[in-house]
């Protein structure tokens, strides 16, 4: 089988999360759907991979590696790339390594920081809304703050190839989604929703990105827009004169501005509820000697002892 520098790279990648996804599916009960209609790509020894596999495991990769995945010959590598993995889990399986205690303890040790995560961010997004009263005092008193120059809202969707490009333009001017699009092959940060950019003034963006997004019409769609970062194709979805924003044009940027804060206070609440229903003892001799001679016998710090503090809610 053809073992390139690319597959390699994409292995460890999707090894790594794989890893993820699938502790955290057992985790949290949570079956994860997404693009693709179960057809079968490949069979290795009996065991199916399908393009939901595939599109799965797409999603899931760093950007930097996505383009790699974009055209047929990167389709097929990655899917390669699967079906050598999937070998390697049946040879592992073979060889007891996943019975290993090793990889038992790394797995139990991932299954305890995926159930911390999905803890914490099911607490955040029970008690940590923001209300509507929040939003509407933080812009009574903050009116300044939303006064802005003639602005548009644009969604993009960029790749890294011209031939990908042209193949997303002619599936767009066949009635395709360009939500669904962006969502699946844009390299950009804001793939994840839509492609949207949200509200942006002239000055935001490089030159010539902005050229042709204030030149479309609302609801149009630009060509192929070639910079530095790659090829794009631009939707302006918005436009607004320059003035004080109205409380509902603000409330992003206002809920932006209060989550975190709200987002500590649920954190420190949540910390102190569970210290009280608790029973604690710190052992202050054993403390002593962390960083002591412990540490140099290779003693490490229990990973998850205190659990990170949750990212900003969207």
């Amino acid at each position: 089988m053809h073992f390139s520098k690319t597959t390699a790279v994409l292995l460890i990648a999707l090894s790594v999360a794989f890893a993820g996804c699938k502790k955290q599916q057992e985790a949290t009960g949570a079956k994860q759907e997404g693009p693709g209609k179960g057809i079968v790509l490949a069979e290795v020894n009996g065991a199916n991979i399908t393009d939901k596999d595939f599109y799965k495991e797409q999603a899931a990769l760093p950007p930097q590696l996505k383009p790699m995945t974009e055209t047929p010959e990167g389709k097929k590598e990655m899917v390669d790339t699967m079906v050598v993995r999937e070998l390697i889990l049946q040879q592992a399986a073979k060889d007891g390594i996943d019975k290993s205690p090793e990889v038992a303890a790394k797995l139990e040790d991932l299954k305890r920081r995926v159930i911390v995560e999905a803890f914490l961010k099911k607490k955040i997004e029970e008690s940590a809304k923001v209300s509507d009263a929040e939003m509407q005092d933080y812009y009574n008193k903050n009116k300044d703050k939303f006064k802005s120059d003639a602005q548009i809202r644009a969604s993009h969707i960029l790749v890294k190839s011209e031939a990908l490009a042209k193949e997303i333009e002619k599936q767009l001017k066949g009635g395709a989604s360009f939500e669904e699009l962006a969502k699946k092959n844009s390299i950009d940060g804001a793939a994840p929703k839509g492609g949207d950019l949200g509200w942006f003034s002239k000055g935001s963006m490089i030159p010539d990105f902005e050229k042709v997004a204030f030149g479309l019409k609302d609801g149009e769609t630009s060509g192929i827009v070639k910079t530095q970062f790659g090829y794009h194709i631009i939707k302006k979805t918005g436009s607004r004169p320059a003035g004080v924003r109205t409380l509902d044009e603000a409330k992003d940027e206002i809920k932006a501005a209060l989550a975190p804060a709200k987002q500590q206070e649920t954190f420190k609440k949540l910390k102190d509820d569970l210290k009280k229903q608790a029973k604690i003892s710190f052992k202050e001799d054993a403390l002593k000697e962390l960083g002591g001679e412990g540490a140099k016998g290779g003693a490490t710090h229990p990973a998850d002892a205190q659990p990170a503090q949750p990212a900003q809610a969207k």
